[in-house]
């Protein structure tokens, strides 16, 4: 039997059987260590997650390593600090720079979401929502950030010696290499495609006894195009948005995907190959994180020679006055936070847009499962947003060569020059079909490795050159929570309420269906009546 004080284990917390939320904790006798704590997003029953207790104590975690600073991956250490952890946050440097804004911006994302919320006329007499963490919680978080060096063993706690490596999926990205209890590790992070701009291709040692891959485009090869070629499909894009006479509206995350398309349509504005429009960029998030970027800019590639963030074109929108302007814009270009649509400014351009045939909406990252993207990108003809309904009658369009994100094959070729492993693969940071995707290419290519899908709540003890051993299993009920929800489909079925019911012929039918409705509700309120009289008699 293993030496308790001497196996190591790992439990998931997050980002298992879904892209957000992720969340490592691994366990060396008393001592315990995070990889990332990040934010839930999608679906608001998926949300609801971010509430609830985190799955360990947070009085007993001794350091957290931090792969980069999406808020998927950073998003809940502002609650974590909140809680009381005074541990240090280990990272890169430009990571560290990026998370004071980053963080600080979540803080007033809760704050200024959970007010609107709150004020909604749909919601006068009910409870009141409180804020997840607020922005001093945030700056809390930022404050105990402890910059490491590429390539530089560190010891975030006993027992634990760790360096990165670049992942090459945004500024400051990295991947996780860890050893404890003589066992080797090397969490990917998420890792950037190839021809990826700014970024140099990922690196990372060989040799390992498991390895934590991300699979969100497991399941999706993507054309192979260079730099120039993606210019190429934001030049056609934009072109036909613009001639249809109305704005172009591009939900953008405001780290790395807002500054890539900035740097292209500045390259295609001074080429003259795109009309001379104002590009107005309305996150106040991503305006601070462009300045991170320019302060970087001698660690990136494509930007020698100019200030592409600053060109006359761009135009970056501060206050809530200024944004609320751009309501009378027409003929604009503007990018606006956050990506997948579930929060912040883009919600209000979404809100004045979507119902115009003359404008477009131009999707470049990933769209979550339950996210108002994902509905919007699927085709819904009518959405709900901020509680109101609208129809969507503008042009919906996509372009996936933004993606900060290797796909399938990329995926599977940074597993395999990772050679030998000799314990396990673990694929997280997926949707089930993306995951077992890319396991059945791993495992034809590799059958004798184990390659595991571990579910949120899931534990496994390590040992060097063995396959993990489940010690826990994980919640299956939140397995339900990865996709669209109850609310999803309300919202779904509230805004196409009332056009159904007009394609009624008589008013009696149309009554008839309401009435119909209703009966159904009062049937499960009676069912639900039911079982509680049954309880208490039993």
């Amino acid at each position: 039997m293993a030496d308790p004080e001497t196996q190591l284990k790992i439990a998931f917390h997050g980002a298992a059987g879904t892209v957000t939320g992720s969340c490592m904790e691994l366990t060396l006798g008393q001592r315990r260590i995070l990889i990332d704590c990040g934010l839930f997003q999608g679906s608001r029953s998926l949300e609801t997650l971010n509430h609830g207790a985190f799955g360990f104590d947070v009085g007993t975690i001794d350091a957290v390593l931090l792969t980069h600073a999406h808020i998927d991956h950073c998003g809940l250490l502002p609650k974590l600090a909140k809680e009381g952890y005074r541990g240090g946050v280990w990272c890169t440097a430009p990571t560290a720079d990026l998370l004071e804004y980053m963080l600080a911006d979540a803080g007033r994302i809760q704050e200024s979401d959970t007010a609107r919320r709150n004020r909604r006329y749909d919601r006068a007499g009910e409870k009141m929502f409180e804020p997840l963490y607020t922005e001093a919680d945030g700056l809390r978080a930022w404050r105990l950030t402890r910059p490491a060096e590429l390539g530089t063993w560190f010891e975030p706690a006993p027992g634990f010696k760790a360096r990165l490596w670049n992942a090459g999926h945004i500024l400051g990205s990295a991947s996780v290499e860890l050893e404890a209890g003589g066992v080797r590790l090397l969490f990917s992070g998420d890792l950037g495609p190839d021809n990826k701009a700014f970024q140099s291709d990922p690196d990372a040692p060989t040799g390992m006894d498991f390895i934590i891959c991300e699979s969100t485009y497991g399941d999706r090869p993507r054309p192979k195009l260079t730099i120039e070629d993606r210019r190429q499909l934001l030049e056609t894009e934009v072109k036909a948005a613009l001639a249809r006479g109305g704005n172009l509206i591009i939900p953008t995350f405001a780290l790395e995907r807002t500054q890539e398309l900035l740097l292209d349509l500045a390259r295609l504005a001074e080429a003259n190959r795109i009309p001379n429009v104002p590009i107005f960029v309305d996150s106040p998030l991503a305006s601070r994180a462009t300045k991170v970027f320019a302060a970087h800019a001698a660690e990136l590639e494509d930007v020698a020679g100019s200030d592409i963030f600053r060109h006359p074109s761009i135009r970056y929108v501060e206050d809530v006055a200024e944004s609320i302007r751009l309501n009378s814009v027409s003929g604009a270009i503007i990018l606006a936070a956050s990506g997948m649509c579930e929060g912040g400014r883009i919600r209000h351009h979404l809100e004045h847009n979507l119902h115009r045939r003359q404008s477009t909406i131009l999707f470049v990252g990933f769209q979550a499962r339950g996210s108002l993207g994902r509905v919007i990108l699927d085709g819904a003809e009518r959405v709900r947003v901020s509680g109101k309904d609208i129809n969507v009658r503008a042009a919906v369009r996509r372009i996936e060569s933004y993606s900060a994100h290797a796909d399938r094959d990329e995926l599977a070729a940074w597993i395999r020059e990772r050679h030998p492993i000799r314990g396990g693969l673990f694929l997280d940071h997926g949707e089930s079909e993306a995951i077992e995707a890319l396991r059945f290419l791993v495992q034809s290519e590799t059958p004798g490795l184990a390659v595991v899908a571990p579910a949120i709540g899931e534990s496994f003890a390590l040992t060097p050159g063995a396959p993990p051993k489940r010690i826990q299993t994980g919640r299956v009920d939140l397995t339900q929570l990865a996709g669209d929800d109850w609310q999803n489909d309300y919202a779904d079925f509230a805004a196409n309420l009332k056009h159904n019911l007009a394609h009624i012929r008589s008013e009696k039918g149309r009554r008839r269906a309401l009435d119909d409705m209703r009966r159904v509700l009062a049937g499960y309120e009676a069912a639900r009546s039911e079982q509680k009289r049954r309880r208490r008699a039993a």
